[in-house]
């Protein structure tokens, strides 16, 4: 592959896109839902013909925030007048969640082309609104903190307050000024680049759930995106210098991720048991919550997972699980009624009972011995992967991510009661091994 840097920031991007790729699992041409995604230097003065490119409409509606209006919207919104009557909408300190999704539909219901100018909030709650009635949108990304941008999926947290991944659509448009980007606090690059540092961790959650218990798994996602992986990994430290290069090469990982779930349907390959200690910080913290990103959270956590997997595998004696020890009331104390029952039914549909926790062991006595040598296959040392972090200027423990230590204990423990998809955290609890390993953790 060409260097981006000396050429195209989207080389193998366009050749998704225009259906030039040949996805090896299947031996068939790519398809995927995006017209358009460029990432250059520069942008200055092309917002209007890229967006009239889209035929998104004659009349422009802006979506942004304060501080995405004043890094990119402005000069956007500016560029969209030379095509026709841009409206602006400033959403003020907004979070990804239906209060919110249901306000902005209403500030949208009569626009014509919407063109989001932000990161995760922004897309999320654009890419949701658009996608409820079929709208196509386009994004002007601002910094690279999070995958979700060529996602077809939306992060949204429900009326309950549980933060889940809806089905959504992808933006027709993906734009970023990589000046722009690497112009702001790094701390966003830094959470971005905790995002995409998840990488290992849930590809050995996500292969070991398909080698046990038979869940579909693809290699398509992490095979685009190895590459780029070590690019950025060999310039993370760059990224706490605003180095356009470094952002170039975050913005390519974070997009090639986001297009996996074209081939998948799922979002596995960036989104395992990491994710779900994010996620539970999220929903439940409360007033505990440091105000961290998701992305910052992401890096934190994967360091914990990679610490959880990397010292189950060294034993050369697998695990012993016992039927899934469940306590409704409990989740109840530290949820909420409401989130509980959700969370309930999710675990329920992972759970062992006695005999399936028999299957299950027989299983893992007769894989073991392989399946610890495909997973350290996928490995990254849990020291290198806390060095690349801190390199970037992220934290690289609950102290530092600002979570009191009794919490972020708590979301280690609990976490896998949120979703049903099966990680070393499963493994962990039902082997009564993960209360013990999660007071190491703060």
């Amino acid at each position: 592959m060409t260097n981006p840097a000396a050429g195209s920031w989207t080389t193998l991007i366009n050749d998704i896109l225009d259906g030039r790729w040949t996805n090896p699992e299947t031996g068939k041409k790519a398809v995927v839902p995006y017209e358009r995604i460029l990432i250059e230097e520069s942008l200055e003065g092309r917002a209007a013909d890229l967006v009239s490119e889209l035929d998104l409409g004659e009349r422009f509606t802006v979506v942004a925030d304060a501080a995405t209006y004043d890094a990119l919207g402005e000069r956007v919104a500016r560029e969209l007048k030379t095509l026709g009557p841009v409206d602006v909408v400033i959403l003020d300190h907004p979070h990804a969640d239906m209060a919110n999704v249901e306000s902005l539909a209403v500030k949208l219901a009569d626009a014509e082309a919407v063109v989001a100018v932000g990161s995760g909030t922004i897309n999320d709650l654009c890419k949701f609104v658009t996608g409820r009635n079929g709208r196509r949108y386009c994004v002007f990304g601002t910094v690279g903190s999070m995958n979700g941008y060529t996602s077809t999926t939306a992060s949204i947290t429900l009326e309950s307050g549980l933060k889940v991944s809806l089905p959504s659509h992808a933006p027709s448009g993906f734009f970023v000024d990589l000046g722009v980007s690497a112009a702001a606090p790094t701390y966003l690059s830094a959470a971005g680049f905790g995002d995409c540092l998840c990488r290992s961790v849930a590809q050995i959650d996500w292969w070991m759930s398909h080698r046990l218990l038979g869940t579909a798994y693809h290699q398509v996602p992490f095979l685009i995106q190895e590459k780029d992986e070590a690019a950025l990994n060999e310039r993370a430290a760059k990224l706490a210098e605003h180095d356009v290069e470094a952002n170039g090469y975050l913005y390519r990982v974070l997009t090639l991720c986001g297009l996996g779930i074209s081939f998948t349907g799922v979002s596995n390959h960036g989104s395992m048991g990491e994710h779900q200690i994010s996620h539970y910080i999220d929903c439940f913290a409360g007033e505990r919550h440091p105000g961290t990103l998701h992305g910052t959270q992401v890096g934190v956590a994967s360091l914990t997972m990679a610490r959880l997997q990397q010292a189950m595998l060294a034993s050369d004696q697998p695990p012993v699980v016992k039927a899934t020890r469940i306590d409704p009331d409990d989740m109840v104390r530290r949820m909420g009624p409401a989130v509980a029952a959700q969370c309930l039914d999710e675990l329920k549909k992972k759970a062992f009972d006695e005999n399936a926790a028999a299957a299950f062991n027989e299983r893992l006595q007769e894989v073991w011995p392989t399946l610890r040598q495909e997973l350290k296959q996928f490995m990254v040392p849990v020291d290198e992967m806390q060095r690349l972090l801190k390199s970037t200027g992220g934290p690289i423990s609950a102290a530092e991510l600002g979570t009191p230590a009794d919490f972020y204990r708590e979301a280690v423990v609990h976490c896998r009661e949120m979703r049903n998809r099966f990680s070393f955290l499963d493994i962990a609890a039902d082997a009564g091994m993960l209360e013990d390993f999660a007071r190491g953790e703060a």
